[in-house]
């Protein structure tokens, strides 16, 4: 009897055992689907997922995570799209690049952990009033926002002589209007006076900017994502014209612009996959997570178009591209 005793006993210990080893096992690999939805194609935003991929990889295991990558190629009614597809595949957690992707992602799901990158200012961007550092619900992210006073005095550092300055962005962006509307703030209180180029899409760039150029010792494009798409365009009438343009962020410099102040969109990418780890592996609530921002700016000038209107750029500035080369 005792004999019979020990032996279920140790059956029961080695089953145990084994579904404890069952239940470790499937612990391990558990496997996350992230939705990402990027609003259009370009240098900023692409670097911002590449980090976001990376940070997410590292955090959660490379095998262990797929990413369902979407981009909405400027459109934000595709964008609506691309979320509506995401919540009903009920992805894990999506994360939305670009200010068009949060508000289209915010408006999907209350349900589904949001992350928003490369979004200027949530506030605005999502209609908050008082808006102070946590979204709140199911939504967070990190903000590509730079020190717009400080952006206008880069300006004032480059081009102390000059009067008039046009703003140039899109009407449609919400964000891009809360920065025209700060930094013309800032300039007019250096003495310079500022005037509003505004497009709507794409097919009135052209006709904008050749007006902004008529009337403009200098330009200041914000991060905005329709001029971040159209650079070429912008430097076409801009750079034969020799009227210099200060840019928000450095894919908008490389393309058209003389200087910047700006941030790595990489980096930012990455900080925003490390809060997704945080709440994916951690349980961390996102509803509390306040918005986390860019530590770091550079000052940097794109050498090329320097060179060809023969602007000189004080020593504290880095060339565009030289960190890679």
């Amino acid at each position: 009897m005792k004999r019979k005793v020990l032996s279920v006993i140790l059956t029961g210990a080695m089953v145990a055992g084994l579904a404890g080893t069952v239940t470790v096992h499937a612990e391990e690999q558990k496997t996350y689907n992230i939705g990402i939805c990027q609003l259009v194609q370009h240098e900023a935003l692409d670097a911002a997922t590449e980090g976001f991929k990376d940070a997410v990889k590292e955090g959660l295991g490379e095998e262990n995570v797929t990413f369902d990558e979407q981009n909405a190629q400027g459109d934000s009614a595709t964008c609506s799209t691309i979320v509506n597809n995401f919540v009903s595949s009920n992805v894990d957690l999506i994360l939305a690049n670009a200010t068009a992707s949060l508000q289209a992602a915010a408006a999907g799901t209350s349900e589904i952990p949001i992350l928003g990158t490369a979004v200027t200012e949530y506030g605005v961007a999502l209609d908050l009033t008082d808006f102070d550092g946590p979204v709140g619900g199911n939504i967070s992210g990190t903000s590509d926002l730079a020190p717009l006073d400080q952006q206008a005095a880069m300006l004032n550092e480059l081009f102390p002589d000059a009067k008039n300055v046009g703003l140039l962005y899109c009407s449609a962006e919400p964000n891009s209007q809360y920065q025209v509307d700060t930094v013309k703030a800032a300039l007019e209180d250096l003495g310079y006076t500022c005037e509003y180029y505004a497009f709507s899409d794409s097919n009135d760039i052209s006709s904008v900017v050749t007006n902004a150029v008529a009337d403009s010792d200098v330009i200041y494009v914000p991060t905005d994502n329709t001029a971040a798409s159209n650079t070429e365009l912008i430097n076409n009438i801009c750079l034969p014209a020799k009227v210099p343009v200060i840019a928000g962020e450095e894919g908008i410099c490389s393309g058209c612009g003389v200087a910047t102040l700006s941030i790595s969109y990489y980096d930012l990418g990455k900080a925003t996959g490390e809060m997704a780890v945080k709440i994916l592996k951690d349980g961390e609530d996102i509803s509390t997570m306040p918005i986390e921002y860019a530590p770091n700016f550079t000052k940097e000038y794109n050498a090329d178009i320097c060179e060809e209107l023969g602007i000189e750029v004080p020593d504290d500035y880095v060339a565009i591209g030289a960190d890679a080369e």
